[in-house]
């Protein structure tokens, strides 16, 4: 075949784009975009900075429609990005899978809307948000109620009469919020006090009750909180 008559039918084979369809498309992705990014920022756990990294998903989501859009309406352009994706590096290490999944989702999303596959590719989004939502819900009461965690409390002060007494309030702070207190380690070295508790929540609030009673009763005692079954292994 002549390179003449492949350009001819190559030709052929694009097709118009509607520019109405497009705007649509880039609105409607708009909003998915910004929903990803929202769920990133409120229910993402990596411990990279979410909110500059979100700002990314928008980009991703809008560029995929345009190249879907743009490359689904000729066969020469198809074959072009194959090409052209073939000499392109992403340098940006991914350090967290969390990360990759909320990319390919806006990726999902992109290409969805480049097809013009509007309906199907906004319900699946929502429904995959809402499920993710449910999901860290419950993982997070799995892990945080009913499991042994450590509190580390300290209290550095200059008035020696101010820790008298000290661990009875711990203690009785334990109790309300707590199952089951195990008391591991209790140091007094001049005016400091070091109390570790090994203890089990009642609920996914008492974490936060305890820092606050604590708190308004010695405001110069600090709270360590510390989940050993989710440090790395060495």
């Amino acid at each position: 075949m002549e390179i003449n008559e492949l350009s001819t039918m190559l030709a052929g084979n694009q097709a118009s784009i509607s520019i109405s369809n497009l705007l649509l498309s880039l609105a409607i992705g708009l909003l998915l975009s910004i929903a990803i990014r929202w769920h990133f920022v409120k229910f993402g756990s990596t411990l990279s900075n979410r909110e500059e990294f979100a700002q990314v998903f928008p980009f991703i989501l809008m560029t995929t429609i345009l190249i879907i859009t743009v490359v689904k309406s000729s066969i020469a352009l198809s074959l072009g990005l194959v090409g052209a994706l073939s000499i392109v590096r992403f340098r940006t290490p991914i350090k967290e899978p969390e990360e990759l999944a909320y990319l390919f989702i806006s990726i999902a999303a992109g290409l969805g809307l480049g097809a013009n596959q509007i309906i199907p590719t906004f319900l699946s989004v929502i429904v995959i948000l809402v499920f993710m939502v449910l999901l860290n819900y419950k993982w997070r009461n799995i892990n945080h109620v009913g499991k042994k965690l450590f509190i580390a409390i300290d209290m550095n002060s200059e008035q020696g009469t101010e820790q008298e007494g000290f661990l009875d309030f711990t203690n009785g702070v334990m109790d309300r919020y707590t199952k089951t207190p195990d008391l591991r380690r209790y140091d007094i070295r001049d005016d400091f006090i070091e109390i570790l508790y090994l203890v089990s929540f009642i609920d996914d609030k008492s974490l936060s009750k305890i820092i606050s009673e604590i708190k308004s009763q010695h405001p110069s005692a600090g709270v360590t909180f510390l989940d050993q079954n989710n440090l790395p292994s060495v």
